[in-house]
């Protein structure tokens, strides 16, 4: 968990320093809302957007320049599998989990080109973009209270509406540091650990993804400095 926090720190610095040639208009944040499909990835599913949920989320982005950003996100989403989904026999068949979990995390973005919604120089009004980031799981009972470290990894679209309207599309998966997203209620052993094998590290441990369509606003002008420039 250091390490990626590290990377993360590390890459804010490096990149929230490069200059990127684009005009300095815009505006600086961004704020709204999403929504899609989840899935999860585990002992109960080994295939890709298989038990596919619905996922809410509210965001807002810092925009550092037309080509890095620095995102918050509070999501809600719905995990489910069986143990019919796993790759191989488990010792207990016809097992089943459903469960909510909320999502909280900061994720660095950065653009393939710039994004503004004049095409100039290396800015376009629809720019393709990487995601990397830390964030906190919570999954509430059935069960137990769960509570995990998470990284997103993935990749984004979005495109410029209007001069304060901006319309996304963005995958992530969320690698978690919890095995215990599937539980299942008085049944042991569970999806949650179900060859009793304890993995170390990142091993073995759950995950889940988001694929989501959203829809923000632009809100405080970026100071233009072009006087500044005249007098120079």
């Amino acid at each position: 968990m250091r390490t990626g926090l590290g990377f993360l720190i590390l890459a804010f610095m490096t990149l929230a320093g490069t200059k990127v040639s684009a005009q300095d208009d815009g505006y600086l944040m961004e704020a709204g809302l999403a929504g899609g499909g989840s899935f999860y990835m585990g002992d109960a599913n080994t295939r890709m957007f298989r038990n596919t949920n619905g996922v809410i989320s509210a965001l807002l982005r810092y925009n550092v320049n037309p080509r890095f950003s620095l995102k918050a996100n509070l999501s809600a989403a719905g995990i489910s599998g069986e143990s019919e989904n796993s790759f191989g026999a488990l010792p207990a068949e016809g097992l089943r989990f459903s469960r909510t979990l909320y999502d909280f995390g900061v994720q660095i973005e950065w653009g393939f080109c710039g994004y503004s919604l004049y095409s100039v120089g290396d800015c376009h009004r629809l720019a393709p973009y990487g995601v990397l980031g830390i964030g906190a799981t919570f999954a509430p009972k059935p069960q137990n209270n769960d509570f995990a470290v998470n990284f997103p990894v993935g990749l984004g679209l979005r495109y410029k509406l209007s001069e304060r309207l901006n319309l996304g599309l963005e995958w992530t998966m969320r690698f978690s540091s919890s095995d215990r997203l599937d539980v299942t209620q008085d049944v042991a052993p569970g999806l949650e650990n179900p060859f009793m094998i304890k993995g170390k590290g990142m091993k073995n441990k759950d995950s889940y993804s988001f694929t989501m369509l959203y829809v923000t606003f632009d809100v405080f002008k970026r100071p233009c400095h072009c006087n500044d420039e005249k007098e120079k």
